[in-house]
């Protein structure tokens, strides 16, 4: 098993993977011509360079030219937004965006009609029915959005601009492998601009990995098979560390008295503390959570468990596993959120969270990526940062005056 970042990139998030652009400076016809034939014969030595790789993995030099006949670089892939609507909007926004009335309605509707398939893939894997259809509708709204781009051209444009180191390359050559091992046509090799395919989103080597058929022996059919996308998204969660039974997450009361002092424990100390659920059910007798505020205090809060970081595995946005969390809630006919968002919720930029771990890295609280990309890792040092300070509460919640109060700390 691949190491966490690694997995995670080769499941749905490929789909939205951003490439930056620089905007190249306009030419003369001529010169414009003689810049994209240069383009195509290092594209094309590009290619032939990656047979040695393709050899090495099994792949017959027919099918390595078969692949790559024809082939040129998407020009439209480098126009793509470099930002990622997860990390660029709040939690409240993209929830807003992602379960709507209607995706719950058709939820319900895809639940109802694979009643019988979905008990079976759930009793299989132990992963409840109602995540594995919300994924399937944050993905690709149920099947009809999978994509119509050509998986080969995008994996090696990708491949070609080094995006992302040698991932793509692997990915290139994991296309391959499926054609060579007869598992699709060329004809199925298509998706998102990413390079991810199908219903579930799978990119090649996910699909390598973790794509079964829900009955029988044949090759999964992601792209027009239910049951058989369902069956996949469920072998990469029960593969990934899904612990049947227990939930990803409940939403919580904060109490007044609770100090903020610690925001991971058992269920069994946060109901001490006086936590209580949202909905008024009881709070689950084992397990561990961790305090989730993606808000601040003001907002909604969350216990969330192993398995709210099993689905980041499939996208590694807060935001993404907080949609596939509600939407199945409100799927298997539970309810919304209980607490309101703050109206004042603004997104916090990319620029200003890279700042915020620059300066908790001076400080010796942080030593994951400057990115600026707000995961639990920098919330962890925000709450330390917080406790030092005497700041309460200590929420891990980065607001403006945060922000400069630890620019100005750091000497940034």
């Amino acid at each position: 098993m691949m190491a966490f970042a690694k997995r995670a990139m080769i499941a749905g998030v490929a789909a939205l993977i951003a490439v930056s652009a620089t905007a190249a400076p306009k030419l003369a016809p001529a010169e414009s011509r003689d810049a994209a034939s240069s383009q195509a014969g290092e594209f094309q030595q590009f290619l032939e360079s990656i047979w040695p790789r393709a050899e090495a993995a099994g792949v017959s030099r027919a099918t390595f030219d078969s692949a790559i006949s024809g082939l040129t670089p998407d020009q439209a892939i480098l126009t793509k937004p470099a930002k990622q609507a997860e990390f660029t909007i709040t939690v409240a926004q993209y929830l807003a965006q992602s379960v709507t009335p209607k995706r719950v309605t058709q939820g319900r509707n895809v639940a109802a009609e694979l009643a019988g398939p979905l008990e079976k893939i759930q009793a299989r894997s132990g992963v409840p029915s109602e995540i594995l259809v919300a994924i399937l509708g944050i993905e690709s709204n149920y099947g009809p959005s999978g994509g119509g781009s050509d998986i080969l051209r995008v994996l090696a444009t990708l491949a070609y601009k080094q995006h992302r180191g040698s991932l793509f390359l692997d990915e290139f050559v994991a296309g391959l492998i499926m054609l060579e091992k007869g598992y699709v046509t060329r004809g199925h090799l298509v998706g998102s601009w990413a390079g991810a395919m199908g219903q579930p989103q799978f990119l090649p080597s996910a699909y390598l990995k973790y794509a079964i058929a829900y009955e029988g022996a044949h090759p999964a059919d992601i792209w027009s098979s239910k049951t058989d996308s369902l069956a996949s998204i469920a072998n990469f969660l029960q593969k990934s560390g899904w612990v049947a039974g227990l939930p990803w997450g409940v939403e919580v009361i904060i109490p007044d008295s609770f100090n903020f002092a610690s925001l991971r424990n058992s269920f069994a100390d946060w109901q001490a503390q006086g936590f209580r659920t949202a909905s008024g059910k009881p709070l689950p007798k084992v397990g561990d959570a961790l305090l989730f505020i993606p808000a601040g205090a003001k907002g909604p809060a969350w216990l969330i468990t192993d398995n709210f970081f099993v689905i980041k595995q499939y996208n590694t946005s807060d935001a993404y596993a907080i949609s596939v969390g509600m939407l199945a809630q409100q799927i298997a006919g539970e309810g919304g959120i209980h607490t309101p968002w703050p109206k004042d919720l603004k997104p916090l930029s990319i620029a200003d969270g890279r700042t915020v771990q620059q300066a908790l890295t001076k400080l010796g609280l942080y030593q994951g990526n400057a990115d600026g990309k707000i995961g639990p890792a920098t919330r962890d040092a925000v709450h330390a940062y917080q406790i030092k300070a005497g700041i309460q509460p200590a929420d891990g919640f980065i607001t403006p005056a945060l922000v400069q109060r630890l620019k100005s700390e750091a000497q940034l």
